[in-house]
This record gives C-alpha cells, structure tokens and sequence, in this order.
C-alpha cells in the first residue's frame, strides 16, 4: 500500500523532544525507541501528523498555523466528541490524550492510528475500479451515515455539550456571520442566498449525531474497499438535524452530468464522477428508505450546504490572503468560493 504521509511541510514542523516527553509521561508501555513524526498529505484544515516509536503508531492532530475564526479548531471539543462517540461507532479512532498549548505552543490531541484506502480524486495505482465496486463504496457510504445518525446521543455526554433546539436557524445565521467576519471581495449574489436562506430556513428532524463533513476523503476503507475502517475530522460534529449532515454529504458528492460550475467550485472532482457510483438522488433515496426520514425538503438542506462549504472556503482564504499561511494551496479558493455560491443559488431556485 502507498504511504500516506510525506515529510513534514515547510514552517508546519512539530517539538518532536516536547512531544515524546508529554507521551511518555501519559503513555504507559510505549516503546523505547525515539519518536519520529510525518505529515499526512490530505486536508486544508487542522494539521496532522503521523506519530511513530517503533511498532507504536498513532495520529496527532492540531490547529493551522496563525490566527483562526473563533471556535473553530478546537482540539479539546474533538477529543471529547471521539471520547463519547468512538465506543459506538467502530469507525470512529479512539482519542488517546488532549495537550494545551503549554506543550508545544498550540493544543493538540492524539488518536488511533487506522490504515486502509482514502479514496480523494484518483483511485490508488493498480486498482481498476468496476461498476460493483463503486456501487458497494456508495451503499458503504450512505449505511454508515445512517448508522451515525441511529446512535442514541442521550445515552453519551453529547447531552452536556450540545443545544439540538433550533439547530437550523442558528446554523443558518451563525454561518453567514461567519463568512461576514471573513469576507475579503464583493461576491456576486450572496446577500441574494443569505436572504433566501433566512426566509426559507427549515425547522429542525429530529436531533441525531451528525459528522457535518460527511465526505468520501474524510473515510477509510480496507484494501478490498469492501469496508470502512475509519471515518475522520469530527471538528464539526454536534448534535442537530441529521437532514443537515446529508445536505453536507451531497454537497461534496458530485455527479458526471453536474454542471461545470460546480466542477469549478470544487476543483478536480471526486471519484464519485466514475461510473457505477450513485448519483446524488440515488444516495438520498438509499438514505431515505434506510433510515425513514422524509426528504421532501432537502432543497433547503443542499442550499444551505453549498453555502456552509463556501464559507469554509473563504475562511481558509481569508487566513491566505491575510498572510496568515503560505501554502500555496489556497491561493485561488476566492474563485472556488464565488463557484459555490452561484451554485448554491442555482440549487435554491430548482423545484
């Protein structure tokens, strides 16, 4: 199997002696062997890391470099969601220990290490994927949603860290306060969406555990990609509407016939777009007669998800343009934020 780490990017570098030390004093049994650290590739967001003392292995994770949007990145929240939901949900890593900044200057917390296939835009070298193949992935994909949204979170400490009452409104004007606070160009027909979302906005399913960035990259699957063995970035994770979560899912799968805004939004398509993968109505059809709920108004939920997703995008962008990071990623995410919009309002207008 490839390897999935790469050494560790320019200015992004860890205190690998700061970081040995704090395990081995919250550790027990680890190996004598000294500590060494890679970066994982994927992600736009928090850093991590692999963590590896001979046959020991696990995942570090920590905020961006620079300033961050308030109550984003929150390092001891996600430690905690894992704490409560990894029992649960198998795919879920087991969260190992939560640092604060006083360590290595910024919180961090460490997880399993889980190893498998992270499907992104290609398949992995070697592999052909069939029809079966594809389909399995995408029923793969819509179970586990629904197995998520089917745990009993009143059961969990979420009861303690969540507010599910009135989970849309709030999500609604929270996000465009959010893409206010880091608005950087005069994009065309936002306050048009954030009008429509405000009037249109639905009243709250039934509360559920939701993930909130649902997507293909985000799971692991074994070599035979018959299984998901891992399911990561649980930073948004809450409890509210699991209609919100499918919305957030569909909004990342993308489809053959989509239009070419939407292919531009979202840079180099995902492998979704290879035949024998559900289309975005299959996989809400599958989800519906899985777990029961009625979709009649996912038009909103689509809405609202395209325009949660351009935001993250601006935000990310924000931090670019600001000087705030240098990876040269995120240079043209202005352009993929204006993509997103338009296709939000486009998707807001369809019956």
């Amino acid at each position: 199997m490839a390897s999935d780490t790469i050494p560790i990017r320019q200015g992004e570098e860890l205190d690998t002696s700061a970081i040995e030390n704090y395990l081995r004093e919250h550790l027990h049994n680890l190996p004598e062997d000294n500590l060494s650290i890679q970066q994982f590739s994927f992600g736009k967001s928090n850093l991590t890391y692999q963590l590896k003392m001979g046959e020991w292995e696990a995942v570090l994770r920590r905020p961006p470099l620079g300033p961050v949007a308030p109550k984003a990145h929150d390092m001891e929240r996600e430690y905690k969601i894992l704490k409560e939901i990894s029992p649960h949900f198998a795919a879920a890593p087991e969260p190992y220990l939560f640092a604060d900044e006083s360590v290595i200057g910024s919180p961090f917390f460490v997880m399993e290490r889980k190893r498998g296939i992270v499907l992104d835009t290609d398949f992995p070298e070697g592999i052909t994927p069939g029809r079966e193949i594809c389909r399995s992935l995408s029923e793969t994909m819509v179970n586990h949603l629904v197995e998520l949204h089917s745990i009993d979170y009143t059961k969990t400490r979420l009861t303690e860290m969540t507010k599910p009452d009135g989970f849309m409104e709030r999500q609604v004007i929270g996000w465009i306060r959010r893409y206010e606070h880091a608005e950087t160009d005069i994009v065309q027909g936002v306050e048009q969406l954030k009008q429509w979302m405000l009037k249109n906005v639905s009243e709250s399913e039934t509360p559920a555990i939701i993930h909130y960035d649902y997507k293909l990259n985000n799971a692991m699957f074994n070599e035979e990609m018959t299984e998901m063995v891992g399911l990561f970035d649980w930073e948004m994770t809450t409890v509210g509407d699991p209609l919100a979560d499918l919305g957030v899912a569909m909004s990342y799968w993308i489809q053959p016939d989509d239009s070419d805004l939407l292919k531009k939004g979202m840079g180099k398509p995902p492998v979704t777009i290879t035949p024998g993968f559900m289309t975005r109505d299959e996989f809400m059809e599958h989800y519906a007669r899985k777990s029961g709920r009625d979709l009649a108004n996912m038009n909103f939920y689509q809405t609202f998800a395209y325009f949660k997703l351009a935001v993250i995008c601006q935000q990310i962008y924000y931090r670019w343009k600001k000087g705030q990071t240098k990876d040269s990623r995120f240079a043209h995410l202005d352009k993929f934020v204006s993509s997103l919009i338009q296709y939000a309002l486009y998707t807001a207008e369809k019956k």
